[in-house]
């Protein structure tokens, strides 16, 4: 090639959370909770936009387990969204999906890990994927962007199909890591 050095492209960003918006519809989620995290901003912005779906923004995340038991009762399916310093909140309402056996489709954002600059989110960080295991859920997690659409296909599937408590957890890598510096 005439006149040098031709640079590949880098790869389009892939837009994982409209991938996952897209497997929600497709497994006919109707209802979305969310305590607001930045890391779902694209995702719970991509359900407003969506008449078919209610988005119910929580005080609490617990609330998001009673509200996904609900909608389970009147036929529809719902998906909490949180962060992974929200788990501790919902330890006590875990049972209630463990013994009530319906499903709850979870996905949780990462804090607490490489980067992290809020030395308060690092130990429910570390805590997270054990303590919903011990709450009796299954635990997925999701580390590159190009898969976020089948992983949540297949945790949907666990959770509506199979009647389990089911969480992706979302890597810190996925979502950025917030700065806490002013920018001038």
């Amino acid at each position: 090639m005439p006149g040098g050095n031709l640079k590949a492209r880098p790869p389009a960003a892939i837009d994982w959370p409209a991938g996952i918006h897209r497997v929600l519809k497709s497994r006919r989620v109707r209802q979305v909770s969310y305590v607001p995290d930045a890391g779902h901003k694209r995702l719970i912005e991509l359900c407003h936009a969506d008449k078919s779906m209610a988005v119910v923004p929580l005080t609490t995340e617990e609330e998001g387990i009673g509200l996904a038991a609900g909608a389970w009762l009147g036929g529809e399916r719902a998906v909490l969204l949180m962060q992974s310093s929200g788990v501790g909140n919902c330890v006590n309402a875990l049972t209630l999906a463990a013994n009530c056996r319906f499903p709850l489709l979870m996905l949780i954002t990462m804090r607490g890990e490489k980067g992290e600059l809020n030395p308060w989110q690092i130990p429910m960080g570390r805590a997270t994927p054990d303590s919903l295991r011990l709450g009796g859920v299954r635990v997925f997690r999701l580390d590159q962007a190009a898969d976020a659409a089948d992983k949540v296909g297949v945790a949907a599937r666990l959770a509506f199909e199979g009647g389990a408590a089911v969480a992706i957890t979302i890597a810190q890598s996925l979502i950025g890591i917030k700065s806490f510096v002013e920018k001038p």
